[in-house]
């Protein structure tokens, strides 16, 4: 199993910065993809950054510039650093990681964490 564990939400102003931090524990040598997910109020849970296993990157178009995501395989974390913030940003903010510790892959979430913008 893996366990994921969000840190780093909050409140901040328009065109502020945020940094949330992934701490995974468990089966983490099983990971092989992690990521960011959000969900604004009356909006579909929506993929905001992952790393795939072999380190490629992808970004919803709203924050290509903006944000990065990023893994340290040795510490067991994924931070998603968040500059510019703006108003839509916020919603609650979960870690993804997907494994195998069987031959069916798994999905592990967080309990999200909550960034709210204000204008």
């Amino acid at each position: 199993q893996v366990q994921l564990v969000e840190s780093g939400g909050g409140l901040v102003q328009a065109g502020g910065s945020l940094r949330l931090s992934c701490a995974a524990s468990g089966s983490t040598g099983n990971i092989y993809a992690m990521g960011w997910y959000r969900q604004a109020p009356g909006k579909q849970r929506e993929m905001v950054a992952e790393i795939t296993g072999y380190g490629s990157t992808n970004y919803v178009d709203s924050v290509k510039g903006r944000f990065t995501v990023s893994r340290d395989n040795a510490k067991k974390t994924l931070d998603l650093q968040m500059n510019s913030l703006r108003p839509e940003d916020t919603g609650v903010y979960y870690c993804h990681a997907q494994y195998r510790t069987t031959a069916v892959p798994m999905n592990s979430w967080g309990q999200g964490t909550q960034v709210t913008v204000s204008s």
